[in-house]
């Protein structure tokens, strides 16, 4: 593996004012390190635009108070060819961290067209950026890291979900695409000798999320007196993560690229690898919910006397889902000495105490 600096460097993340891209930009202003942060993001309706601003003008806050950081967002397209090229020409990333891509494995039923242009085209663009940058600035592109999901496991029955698990099933467009873009990610490793580094993140949360997010949800239905569904009768279980141990297993690997090395063949084995980021220790969602709704009455978005039995319903499992999701992290702490910590708890107190601040509830 070869240790990257941070400091000094050009850092492209896509997907910049999404959940994971604004946590890490965030904690990257917060290394007080000298470097240019590029952040790109089309700012899609997908879900409520104004939680995205919410996200980059705490970013623009941070960048105030430090003047060591030179940040500059660009509103674009990762399927806009074109852009992607202007941006590399112009700002010569060295890292760069692709987390723009379309989400969610239900929407991927009715919205296909969206996951092909993001998650394909969109990353075919990146891929050929990178390639060419060995040809048009001074060392080009030094890693490559960029966002998989936990979903390529599909409806595998063996758990924990290991990394040398076979992934050849996925049962959702989304999935497809995610492991699509780990086999484009390992020819382009393979052929033009770019460090690349795959992360399967498992089951995202915290503060400022995605509202189309299970907890998420919950909380604005809880809110308005509507019913929550809680699919497969309860039964499904979820390696909840986080987003400050998501985005700290990020940035270690973002300064552990894998090694360029040659083969007995004189030619370039591919300098690529695919990490999980997950809790490693799945949490059944009724009693998720259960935590979820004690945090809300603790930060009195619910009142204390809430009725949650008379707002729940056990239905059947959603096509798409699976039961669980279960990390194998053991490669992430060999390599980076990095296992996720955070309590449920812990998390859900602090997404609720931000819900409570954002909705002015």
């Amino acid at each position: 593996m070869q240790n990257l600096e941070l400091k000094n460097k050009t850092i492209l993340v896509t997907g910049a004012a999404g959940f994971i891209g604004a946590n890490l930009v965030t904690k990257l202003i917060g290394r007080h390190e000298q470097m240019t942060i590029i952040g790109l993001d089309n700012m899609n309706d997908y879900y409520d635009v104004s939680i995205k601003e919410f996200r980059l003008g705490e970013i623009d806050k941070l960048v105030a108070e430090n003047d060591f950081i030179t940040w500059e967002f660009i509103k674009g397209d990762l399927a806009d060819n074109a852009l992607i090229k202007e941006i590399f020409d112009k700002f010569k990333p060295q890292i760069v961290v692709n987390l723009a891509a379309q989400a969610g494995v239900r929407y991927s039923i009715t919205n296909p067209d969206a996951y092909i242009q993001s998650n394909l085209i969109g990353f075919y663009n990146i891929l050929e950026a990178c390639r060419h940058s060995y040809d048009n600035y001074e060392g080009g592109v030094e890693h490559l890291v960029y966002a998989s999901s936990s979903s390529v496991y599909g409806a595998n029955k063996k758990v924990p979900y290991s990394t040398d698990d076979k992934v050849d099933n996925p049962i959702s467009l989304y999935a497809a695409t995610k492991k699509s873009n780990e086999l484009l990610a390992h020819s382009y490793s393979k052929l033009y000798n770019i460090p690349s580094t795959g992360l399967r993140f498992f089951t995202v949360y915290g503060p400022a999320g995605r509202p189309d997010m299970a907890y998420f949800g919950f909380t604005n239905k809880l809110i308005k007196g509507e019913t929550i569904e809680i699919f497969n009768f309860g039964n499904c279980k979820r390696d909840f993560t986080y987003v400050d141990d998501i985005v700290e297993g990020v940035m270690r690997v973002m300064q552990g690229a894998p090694e360029r090395k040659d083969g007995e063949d004189g030619l370039p084995l591919p300098p690529y690898a695919v990490y999980n980021i997950g809790n490693s220790s799945p949490e059944n969602l009724l009693d998720f919910v259960d935590i979820l709704q004690q945090e809300l009455i603790a930060a009195e978005v619910l009142p204390a006397d809430y009725d949650f039995d008379a707002h729940k319903k056990l239905v059947p499992m959603q096509q798409g889902d699976v039961p669980i999701t279960y990390a194998d992290t053991s490669a992430l702490e060999r390599d980076f000495s990095f296992k996720p910590s955070t309590s449920l708890r812990d998390g859900l107190r602090k997404f609720a105490q931000w819900y409570k601040e954002f909705y002015k509830v």
